[in-house]
C-alpha cells in the first residue's frame, strides 16, 4: 500500500489518482512466449513521461514495481507499466528511437535507500518550481515554468516551461544550476499538457479528458465545430487551457459520414410564394431549416434533406416548386399520469385550488361566530 501511495505522489503530483492515462492493459499477460522471449520493459515517470529499457539482469518484474533504471547521468526511479511482447508494439506506436542503436538498462529493483532518496527529491519539486519562477521573473523572461521533475538520484532536474515565442534561457540555466547545485534540462510543453497535469472538471461534469486518459494531443480547429453545426462562440469552445476543446474532435467523423449526401447550404430555394434561405440544420434527423427572405417574424420552416435536393434540381432547370414541403414532426403521445393516493392530504393537486381551502376557512370562522352568539 505504501508503494501505491508513493506512485500516486511521485508520478501524478497528487492529482488525478493513479494516473490512469499512463496505465496499459496487458491483454497478453497470461500468454508466455517461450520461443522468442523479450527483455523489453516499459517504465513510466512523472508528467506523462514514459521510456523503454532492457531487462539485462533478467529480473522478475511485474506491473507496479519500482525500479532503478539507467539515466544520463546517474540513475532514475520509475514504475513498471508493461512487460512482454506488447512493449515492442508500444514502441512502434510511439515511434521510439534508440540511443546508439540500443536501449538503456534496468539496473535493479529499487532498494529502500533508493525509494527514500526518491521521496526526498519529490518533496523538493514544488519549492524548486516556485523559486525558479521567481528567478525567471527577475530575468524578465517571457515564459512560465509549469512544473519541475527531479531525477531519482537528485543529480538532475527537468524544468517544464510554457512560452509563446522563442526564449533565450541560457542565463536562466546558469542561475538555476548555481542555485540548486544540479544539472538542468529544459523542456517546452503546451497549454494542453499543463492543463492535463493540473486537472479539473469540464463543463460536462466529468474530469477533463487531458487529465484522465488523453496522452497524445491532436490539433483542433474551428472546422470541427463547423462540421457539427456548433456556434463559433470562443467562450464555449475553449477549454480550461484556453485552447479549443479536445472533445470537438470526438464526433467529427460521425457528423461527416452523416453529411456525405447533404446538399450545399448556400443555395436559396425558389418557391412560388417567395425565396427561402438556409438557417440551420438538424444533421442526424436530416432536416434543414429555412426562412423566407425578408421575413422578420423569425419563423423557421423545417424541410427534409431529400426534399431540399429535389427543389434544388427543379430550380436548376428553371422551375419553381409550388410547395416548400414542410415537415410536420409527430410528437410522441404521452399518457397522462394520474396520481392515486389513499388520502387527499397526499394528493399532488391539493394546492391547485386555493379558493376551496379559503372557502372552508371562512365557513369555519362563520360557524364559530354562530356558536359564540347568544341565543335570543
Amino acid at each position: 500500500m505504501d508503494d501505491l501511495n508513493l506512485v500516486d505522489r511521485g508520478c501524478c503530483n497528487g492529482h488525478g489518482g493513479t494516473c490512469s492515462k499512463l496505465d496499459v492493459y496487458d491483454w497478453l499477460g497470461d500468454v508466455i512466449n517461450i520461443a522468442n522471449p523479450t527483455d523489453l520493459v516499459e517504465v513510466r515517470f512523472k508528467n506523462t513521461r514514459k521510456d523503454y529499457f532492457r531487462n539485462v539482469n533478467n529480473l522478475q518484474l511485474s506491473q507496479g514495481e519500482i525500479v532503478a533504471v539507467e539515466a544520463n547521468p546517474g540513475h532514475d526511479i520509475g514504475i513498471v507499466t508493461l512487460t512482454g511482447d506488447l512493449v515492442m508494439e508500444q514502441m512502434k506506436k510511439h515511434k521510439v528511437t534508440t540511443i546508439n542503436g540500443d536501449l538503456r538498462k534496468i539496473y535493479r529493483k529499487a532498494k529502500p535507500a533508493d525509494i527514500e532518496k526518491w521521496k526526498e527529491a519529490i518533496a523538493l519539486e514544488h519549492e524548486t518550481m516556485l523559486k525558479s519562477r521567481q528567478i525567471s521573473n527577475e530575468l524578465n523572461l517571457n515564459m512560465k515554468i509549469g512544473d519541475v521533475e527531479y531525477q531519482g538520484d537528485r543529480t538532475k532536474a527537468i524544468f517544464y516551461y510554457l512560452a509563446d515565442d522563442r526564449v533565450d534561457f541560457r542565463q536562466l540555466i546558469r542561475v538555476l544550476a548555481d542555485t540548486f547545485k544540479i544539472r538542468i534540462e529544459m523542456k517546452q510543453i503546451g497549454a494542453r499538457q499543463e492543463a492535463g497535469r493540473i486537472g479539473g472538471i469540464g463543463p460536462c461534469g466529468r474530469e477533463i479528458c487531458c487529465a484522465s486518459w488523453i496522452s497524445n494531443f491532436v490539433s483542433v480547429t474551428t472546422n470541427s465545430a463547423r462540421y457539427q453545426d456548433i456556434s463559433l462562440n470562443p467562450q464555449k469552445l475553449a477549454g480550461q487551457c484556453g485552447k479549443l476543446k479536445c472533445c470537438l474532435n470526438f464526433e467529427v467523423d460521425t457528423y461527416l459520414d452523416a453529411q456525405k449526401d447533404f446538399p450545399p447550404t448556400n443555395n436559396q430555394l425558389e418557391v412560388e410564394n417567395g425565396t427561402y434561405q438556409y438557417q440551420k440544420a438538424d444533421i442526424f434527423k436530416r432536416i434543414y431549416w429555412y426562412s423566407k427572405v425578408g421575413d422578420k417574424t423569425g419563423i423557421f420552416i423545417p424541410v427534409s434533406v431529400d426534399r431540399v435536393k429535389e427543389i434544388i434540381r427543379s430550380n436548376q432547370k428553371g422551375h419553381k416548386v409550388s410547395l416548400l414541403g414542410e415537415v410536420v414532426e409527430a410528437k410522441p403521445a404521452v399518457a397522462e399520469i394520474v396520481f392515486e393516493a389513499g388520502s387527499t392530504r397526499d394528493s399532488l393537486t391539493r394546492f391547485d385550488n386555493p379558493n376551496k381551502s379559503k372557502k372552508k376557512r371562512h365557513s369555519g370562522n362563520r360557524d364559530r361566530r354562530n356558536f359564540n352568539k347568544p341565543k335570543a
